[in-house]
């Protein structure tokens, strides 16, 4: 059959538009299929978080204490797993590095904590170490019940997009002397730790995989010491080394706000402290071991302008340990951040019970990060609040 040049024109055209509508439609179909894939593991992924941690219900009166927690996370209500993007990635959440746009490092980052009952404690009774149970039981024994937090902490490192090693050191010391002025309520801990961690990104970054790697020594109290006896940290002190691994999950959905989910599992197997003793002191027994437990944290970021954006967060840590808690408030934590241009940061949040704020201000190589926040410090049942205040000075090349 001979078709005229005019009809064969016309065929060669509605061929040609029938092929680019189908191919148009199987693009759709496909871009559709993979929002839908995307969904499906976004949705698996929380309902598999949510139901990791079934376990019957027990008491536990102590204080929630993350292994680190920096100044932007206290801030922000103790939420931070689902907005971390700096070097505290390595503490925080090992798919945070996949969020790094910059190589860098820090060269020095002292934290300083304290409660705010710090300055009446001192004047009833001077001390000159906040760190030691026996140069701080005079001051205790004249305020008793009174609640005394100090904590310092640095994290040197290097990082860059997907990597990062750092130095952690830490000394911790919460207490308080009874009413009767019998024992001095003592938890202490010197850490020294070395971390390195990589992160994997998939699917142009919709999927981050991180995983890091930590050696840490450890000294530690833990116990109600009788003020008539040895307050001094070696007869008290458990102290050993371990190495431990965590690993994190960052799941962001392709669409307006970047929502995201983020899972992080700490110490997978467990991490003991009898793998190596007496490294910094010799003593007869060893820290308590590190169970495997797991944050979980859902987050959006809103796009106000150029050069303004917040963050929202909702998380919710340790979710084996809070399973079995008669009080699970205290897991729990909400965080909003205001960024400025990347120069000026408002936070504010809300740490299980109680609210928080703090406030940044960063150039091209430093920062000063101010927080304020309260902690849950008494038994379930029976709620205590102690507020407490965060200085950080960062520099960076």
């Amino acid at each position: 059959m001979v078709l005229k040049s005019g009809t064969f024109l016309k065929l060669t055209q509605f061929r040609a538009e029938r092929f680019h509508t189908r191919s148009a439609e199987r693009g759709r179909r496909s871009r559709q299929g993979w929002k839908m894939h995307y969904w499906k593991i976004f949705g698996f992924a929380t309902v598999a978080v949510i139901t990791l941690a079934e376990r019957p219900a027990w008491s536990q009166a102590d204080e929630v204490r993350p292994f680190y927690i920096g100044a932007r996370g206290l801030g922000m209500g103790g939420a931070q797993i689902g907005v971390v993007d700096d070097e505290t990635a390595l503490a925080v959440n090992p798919a945070g590095l996949g969020r790094l746009r910059d190589v860098y490092g820090t060269l020095v980052d002292p934290e300083i904590e304290g409660s705010i009952n710090w300055p009446g404690i001192y004047l009833s009774q001077a001390f000159s170490n906040p760190f030691d149970p026996a140069a701080m039981e005079p001051s205790l024994a004249a305020s008793p019940g009174k609640p005394f937090h100090a904590k310092a902490q640095l994290f040197p490192s290097f990082v860059a997009r997907n990597f990062g090693i750092g130095i952690f050191g830490r000394y911790l010391f919460d207490g308080r002397v009874d009413a009767t002025g019998t024992n001095l309520q003592t938890y202490y801990q010197n850490d020294l730790a070395v971390l390195m961690g990589f992160n994997f990104r998939l699917w142009g970054g919709r999927i981050k995989l991180g995983i890091v790697g930590k050696a840490i020594s450890r000294i530690e109290i833990n116990k109600a010491i009788p003020v008539a006896g040895a307050l001094d940290i070696p007869s008290n002190a458990s102290e050993g080394a371990g190495v431990g691994f965590d690993s994190g999950l960052t799941l962001t959905a392709p669409i307006v706000w970047l929502p995201s989910i983020s899972v992080v599992a700490r110490d997978i197997g467990g991490t003991r402290f009898d793998t190596i003793t007496g490294v910094r002191m010799t003593t007869a027994t060893q820290p308590a071991p590190l169970s495997q437990d797991y944050d979980v944290a859902l987050s959006v970021t809103p796009i106000h302008s150029k050069n303004s954006r917040s963050v929202f967060t909702i998380e919710y840590d340790k979710l084996l340990e809070a399973q079995q808690a008669a009080d699970k408030v205290r897991y729990g934590h909400v965080g909003y951040e205001y960024n400025l241009a990347d120069v000026f940061f408002l936070r504010l949040g809300m740490n299980g019970r109680y609210w928080t704020t703090g406030f940044e201000i960063a150039s091209e190589h430093t920062q000063i990060q101010l927080a304020y926040y309260g902690a849950e410090i008494g038994p379930a049942g029976a709620p205590e609040e102690d507020r407490r205040w965060v200085w950080k000075f960062v520099f960076r090349f």
